[in-house]
């Protein structure tokens, strides 16, 4: 397997869990480069977290393409000019499909707010607050065709409280999932 230190994120958000990942590798505790952002949403927060850190930062929208290929394809030809070998989805909030997923096989990886394969997609925390579990936590996985659905990497557990609410669970889910993405990495294979 070719070297997996080579990043690059998908975003559409805020970017904290990127922000966690670039943290690491400045203070040398990752060995890792991040090369190229790509968000799918033009007023996403990681981008100007991205400029701030002086990546380069990219948007892609999917309406500006006729099919979903095509904008998959768009997507590979930015993270494969910039050398990317790893491709972190750090809140990104679409489903991959085949054309990106060959494109970067086996090295695609997600992190998700719940300990998969419990409450994958939307409202993980919500959902495991309705069902009442005791312990909730976070996964980073292999991305594949199904939402949620790769190889489990790594987790960590996070103990729900009686008085939760979904902000409060999200908080503490949120500060594993920054500590728990760049162990993650630093643990694939080269």
């Amino acid at each position: 397997m070719s070297d997996m230190r080579n990043l690059g994120f998908l975003v559409s958000g805020r970017g904290s869990n990127m922000a966690a990942v670039l943290e690491e590798i400045a203070a040398g505790r990752l060995k890792a480069e991040a090369r190229v952002v790509i968000s799918d949403k033009p007023d996403a927060p990681a981008l100007a977290l991205a400029a701030g850190r002086g990546l380069p930062a990219f948007v892609i929208e999917r309406k500006n393409f006729p099919r979903r290929r095509e904008f998959e394809e768009d997507m590979v030809r930015v993270l494969k000019e910039h050398g990317v070998s790893l491709v972190v989805l750090a809140g990104f909030m679409r489903l991959l499909g085949p054309a990106f997923l060959a494109a970067f096989p086996g090295r695609v990886i997600n992190i998700h707010p719940s300990l998969l394969p419990a409450f994958p997609g939307l409202e993980a925390q919500r959902k495991a607050l309705d069902h009442g579990v005791k312990i909730a936590g976070c996964t980073v996985h292999y991305v594949n065709e199904v939402m949620d659905g790769g190889r489990i990497i790594a987790q960590a557990a996070v103990p729900v409280e009686p008085e939760d609410t979904v902000e409060s669970l999200s908080a503490r889910i949120l500060a594993q999932e920054h500590r728990l993405l760049a162990r993650a990495i630093a643990g694939l294979e080269n």
